[in-house]
């Protein structure tokens, strides 16, 4: 009844997820069926497991919605000063109508390597998208997964540096630093952009020679606004410029000269421990500052900068609270007989144990449906037993981050149902684009670079 409870709970959030229930009553659902078949006691479940415990719901949301936060406040001024739609429209200009998965992915990419949320991206660069695909006469679900592998990928998980939620959690859980795993993160990013955009492109060229072509949604808005409206492409670049720039200061600061010789209260040595220290606070203050500076430069926003800001911080509730709530179904799930069977069989086991972690980290999040989730349920629960079985902390964190990124792009993700709820797409149509970019492809990486690390060890 336990295995059976725990299985039919994990695929029956799959198939709400894939019927379009809520994503937060559906996690509210399979909880209580985990309960009532792991015979757990009610109300701890309800109350802590799910809601408030050292993975619960709330926990997760209280810790990380500054982040959240500024990341959607910066993602809305982008796209309401059309900042966001000049950057893309520049890379058109150079690259061409026809390259149009290729210009959504490197928006995409740009864009959420420079800390702006998933979910805000996808809201912020459909509009220009439909213009792009009508005119090169691409079907709307290969823009899917352009979308997917440029906000979902290897900006999201992969390449060192990236202020996402994800590269945040494991720095805080194991105490390093954004950077780490530089090469094992640069080299997979890579390799998942080629082998991306090498599917995209082969299925384009598919489309053409069947005939397939773009159909607009009846709820879809092509945009008519004129490109002399847009501010220049080299302005927009300037705020997601000081982003990433003030990401990486400290680190800069800190490599070019020795930290520990400065006077013990200086104001620079403050600043570059506090940054180091704030794994949190240090990306939303640099999003916040890339905030503040596109609100005085673009003149679309400048007179309405509180409001539009105010509209990213409510964009960022949802995706935060849907989260969550997923993750309030791990916080569940770990406290049943079967997880901590599985917990002891995936340490104790032959595989080495980077192998064995990829598992443990992969499966979690497929249960969840969330790569956060996931990846925060593992950095609670298994991280410090893979630490004090000697692997290198950084390693880990690569190599966790990478693996949270794959099997938890199951149709239940919330991240999926949104962006085909936002492009008016169903799972049959797009969903097998969307599983090769996200989930196959991830996967093949992360396992190459693993088999890699471990023959180069031996």
């Amino acid at each position: 009844m336990e295995y059976a409870g725990l299985i039919g709970g994990v695929v029956l959030l799959i198939l709400l997820a894939l019927r379009g229930v809520n994503i937060i009553l559906s996690s509210l659902i399979c909880s209580l069926l985990v309960v009532l078949t792991n015979d757990l006691p009610l109300a701890p479940s309800l109350s802590e497991y799910y809601a408030f415990g050292p993975l619960g719901a709330f926990t997760f949301a209280g810790k990380f919605f500054l982040l959240f936060a500024a990341g959607s406040i910066f993602g809305r001024v982008m796209g309401d000063s059309h900042a966001a739609a000049s950057i893309a429209t520049a890379l058109i200009n150079r690259l061409g109508a026809h390259r149009a998965l290729w210009i959504t992915t490197l928006a995409c990419a740009l864009l959420t390597y420079g800390g702006v949320v998933a979910f805000v991206v996808i809201f912020a660069l459909y509009p220009l998208g439909l213009k792009l695909l009508q005119e090169a006469n691409i079907p709307k679900r290969l823009f899917c997964g352009a979308l997917a592998l440029g906000a979902g990928t290897f900006t999201l998980t992969t390449l060192p540096g990236t202020p996402s939620i994800h590269n945040v959690i494991s720095s805080v859980a194991l105490g390093s630093d954004l950077f780490a795993g530089f090469w094992i993160g640069t080299v997979g990013g890579v390799a998942m952009f080629f082998l991306g955009i090498w599917y995209l492109e082969r299925q384009r060229k598919l489309a053409i020679a069947n005939g397939e072509a773009f159909v607009p949604g009846s709820m879809d808005r092509i945009s008519s606004l004129d490109e002399s409206e847009y501010p220049p492409w080299q302005l927009a670049l300037l705020p997601m410029v000081v982003v990433i720039g003030l990401i990486l200061l400290p680190r800069v600061i800190s490599m070019s000269i020795d930290i520990g010789a400065l006077d013990e209260g200086s104001l620079l040595r403050t600043l570059i421990e506090f940054a180091s220290a704030q794994p949190i606070v240090w990306p939303s203050i640099a999003l916040i500052a890339g905030s503040v500076l596109a609100a005085l430069m673009f003149s679309h926003i400048r007179r309405e900068s509180l409001q539009v800001m105010g509209n990213g911080a409510q964009d960022s509730i949802m995706p935060l609270i849907n989260t969550a709530a997923v993750i309030g179904f791990g916080g569940i799930v770990t406290h049943t007989s079967g997880f901590l069977e599985f917990t002891s069989l995936m340490l104790e086991s032959n595989l080495p144990p980077l192998l064995s972690a990829f598992v443990s980290v992969s499966l979690v999040a497929a249960i969840t449906g969330s790569a956060s989730g996931g990846l925060q349920i593992f950095m609670q629960t298994m991280a410090p037993a893979y630490t004090e079985m000697g692997l290198n902390p950084e390693v880990l964190h690569r190599i966790a981050t990478m693996a949270s990124g794959g099997f938890d792009s199951l149709p239940h993700c919330g991240t999926v149902i949104a962006t085909l709820t936002i492009t008016g797409l169903t799972h049959k149509e797009a969903y097998k684009d969307i599983g090769i970019i996200t989930v196959v492809i991830p996967v093949l990486v992360t396992l190459a670079l693993i088999a890699l690390l471990v023959l180069t060890s031996a």
